[in-house]
């Protein structure tokens, strides 16, 4: 006999919570296989294709394209063991149980689906967090309801749950009609339904009390919208009457969801800015040498070198002589912690936002290697193919603003990174050469750093380098 199984959206990795969904890739009552890519999701970090470690017949979905999902809501469910779709009342009889709550009987029965023998021992190849790829769950035990709560007396049986759908239209009923919000009492002690620790963070922000709402999300869990809709319900009760149409309410305006990459990028950089005691320091620089050099190189045959490249070489080279700014704080030890891998990253701009891609082993890397793994997480970039992988472990970041036509910058140092540097655009300028005035190729440079891993000296030391070997590519020579 088929089991149905619900497959909840996976941890992605690096702390990520929530998710959207961007394509789904298959539809109710389509046959997938184990490992088959079932969802196309976007997070703060990527678009990922999620595989289902589940074989059989798929049965529901949940959430439309473009909805956000938080990590553990329900993706999909899949009857396990299964050629065709279930009929009509085994499927209404899956959907009624298995998205029920953690804590009631659809994930035990779930559960103990998963532990069973046959078609669900099946095992999945690709490790998700949260789903193995060995032997099955084992089953677990239900948990026991107090007896002394206000089901009744103890030998009294307890009430049996109330189906989800009653849930929701409760919901609607409350949002919809007279009262302002869905706000309800809660007992005082006991777990919040509440998963994603951006929804936390806001209802604490507005002084809300999480314990006091009514989930709209699956189980009762409670969303970003209950929260703001909770926040703006007073101020909805005392709007006067509506003003004429051609008035324009203050303070209207179109409003962008702060989410996905926008959303990652606004809280690393508001982070930075809130732990982070930075400081900047900038110097000009020379860089005619620098440039004939790389026409040069690229004059004598072979891949061409890239700019970047050159200056991730001299980044290297500079925080081989200054590691202090290779580092991160741990405050809650109270320790600066110096790595001794340079993993670099640098600022790209693609159609979906500002993206750090890091480069593994930059200190390992020669300027052909460095100008091949630039190109081609680049190009991944735009393609907006980057893994999480791709995306974090950084130690040190190269910000290449002069792409843009500007000359100087006070970047924002990537969190929890230590330094950052800055490169403007270069161009021609007067300037002071061997005692003559003269047209030169001159480029800004600029450092922030945070001040409590090391102190000016260091971060003037650390800049000076770099300019000297872009002025001199030759004092690069003595560390090669």
């Amino acid at each position: 006999m088929a089991q149905v199984l619900e497959f909840k959206l996976p941890d992605l990795g690096e702390g990520l919570t929530e998710a959207e969904i961007v394509r789904w890739l298959v539809d109710v009552g389509d046959v997938v296989a184990v490992d088959q890519p079932v969802v196309e999701v976007e997070t703060a970090k990527a678009m990922v294709e999620v595989p289902c470690p589940y074989g059989g017949v798929v049965t529901a979905r949940f959430g439309e394209e473009g909805t956000e999902l938080p990590v553990g809501a329900p993706l999909l469910t899949v009857a396990v063991g299964a050629t065709s779709m279930p009929g009509a009342a085994s499927a209404a009889g899956a959907a009624e149980s298995v998205p029920a709550s953690s804590n009631g009987s659809g994930a035990a029965s779930g559960s103990g689906a998963a532990g069973a023998s046959g078609p669900a021992a099946e095992g999945s190849g690709n490790v998700l967090v949260g789903y193995g790829t060995a032997a099955p769950a084992a089953r677990r035990r239900r948990v026991r309801r107090d007896a002394t709560g206000p089901a009744g007396p103890a030998g009294a049986p307890a009430p049996a749950p109330a189906p989800a759908s009653a849930s929701v239209t409760a919901t609607a009923t409350v949002t919809t009609g007279a009262a302002p919000a869905p706000v309800v009492p809660a007992p005082a002690d006991g777990p919040v339904a509440v998963i994603s620790p951006l929804v936390r963070k806001l209802a604490r922000e507005k002084g809300l009390d999480l314990r006091r709402l009514r989930g709209s999300g699956p189980d009762g869990l409670i969303l970003r919208a209950d929260v703001e809709r909770a926040v703006a319900a007073p101020a909805t009760e005392e709007v006067p009457a509506p003003a004429p149409a051609g008035a324009v309410a203050a303070g209207a305006g179109e409003r962008v969801p702060l989410r996905g990459v926008r959303g990652a990028v606004a809280d690393k950089l508001a982070r930075s800015r809130t732990e982070i005691p930075d400081a900047t320091c900038w110097v000009d620089a020379d860089a005619t040498e620098l440039m004939a050099a790389r026409a040069a190189m690229n004059a004598a045959g072979g891949p061409k070198i890239s700019l970047l490249a050159l200056l991730a070489r001299i980044c290297v080279a500079a925080l081989a002589r200054h590691p202090e700014l290779n580092s991160r704080v741990d405050m809650a030890a109270r320790e600066i912690v110096r790595l001794p891998e340079v993993h670099l990253g640098f600022a790209a701009q693609t159609d979906r936002g500002l993206v750090v891609p890091v480069v593994r082993d930059a200190h390992r890397r020669t300027a052909e290697s460095l100008t091949a793994e630039f190109t081609r997480l680049t190009e991944a970039g735009r393609a907006g193919t980057l893994t999480p992988a791709d995306l974090t472990g950084g130690t040190f970041t190269l910000n290449n603003y002069g792409v843009f036509g500007v000359d100087g910058s006070t970047p924002i140092i990537n969190h929890p990174e230590a330094a950052m540097l800055g490169v403007g655009r270069i161009v021609p300028k007067p300037w002071v050469h061997e005692g003559q005035l003269a047209v030169r190729q001159v480029v800004q440079l600029s450092l922030t750093f945070d001040h409590r891993v090391c102190d000016g000296g260091t971060a003037g030391g650390f800049l000076r380098y770099v300019a000297d070997c872009v002025e001199q590519p030759a004092v690069l020579l003595r560390t090669l």
